[in-house]
């Protein structure tokens, strides 16, 4: 079974894959762990990616592209996998086509999450983290701690990171809508979009998906 995930920052893409992938029984392929795999471990990709990264500049897709590649052909993917983060653009989507076609395999599915932009600027500008420990996770909304600005664990400061204020929410929003979303519609002509409403408890959208997923006949 071989699945991509979508959706816009704020979706829950990094929860529902991990669930997902845990079910479905393949291993989880994200983007960011790609990154920080090869870059730990030094390898000839990370170290090219680290280059541009440490220089200030995106890193190509020639380079993303050859990392997931090697994931994918890891013995532990030989049954399939969960792409989530990749492919992010559609060149990124048809390289993956011809990766895969080399392999004579096809994806089953593009599961896209979606979720209504104000609710994902609401999620996201919402988080605080703890100054102590970032593993402690709080929201103004969602799940308040019981003092403002304080962490119910450890009694750590929380604070809001830089990449969660409404601006730079909205900014990666408009980098999705122009760079990411436009592989729906490439996948839409292949018959691989199942659309998912994102919204409401961790449970019930990953209960939405495996559904929609054995309607498609993907999930047995």
């Amino acid at each position: 079974m071989r699945i991509v995930l979508v959706g816009p920052p704020g979706a829950g893409k990094g929860t529902q894959a991990s669930r997902l992938a845990e079910k479905l029984r393949i291993p989880h392929i994200s983007t960011g762990d790609l990154f920080r795999a090869n870059i730990s471990q030094q390898t000839e990709l990370g170290k090219l990616a680290k280059s541009y990264m440490d220089a200030g500049n995106l890193v190509p897709d020639e380079v993303t592209i050859a990392m997931a590649k090697d994931r994918m052909e890891q013995p532990d993917a030989e049954n399939g996998f969960l792409l989530d983060g990749f492919p992010r653009n559609v060149s990124q989507a048809e390289a993956l086509d011809e990766v895969l076609e080399t392999e004579d395999v096809k994806l089953d599915a593009v599961l896209d999450l979606e979720a209504p932009e104000e609710e994902v600027v609401k999620r996201i500008a919402g988080r605080r983290i703890c100054r102590r420990d970032s593993a402690h996770v709080f929201h103004v909304t969602y799940s308040p701690p019981k003092q403002a600005g304080v962490c119910d664990v450890c009694g750590g400061e929380l604070y809001q990171r830089d990449d969660d204020s409404e601006d730079t929410v909205r900014k990666r929003l408009e980098v999705y809508h122009t760079q990411t979303e436009p592989i729906i519609d490439y996948y839409k002509t292949q018959g691989l979009v199942v659309t998912i409403n994102a919204m409401g408890p961790v449970d019930e959208v990953t209960g939405r998906a495996l559904e929609a997923l054995k309607r498609e006949g993907v999930e047995k």
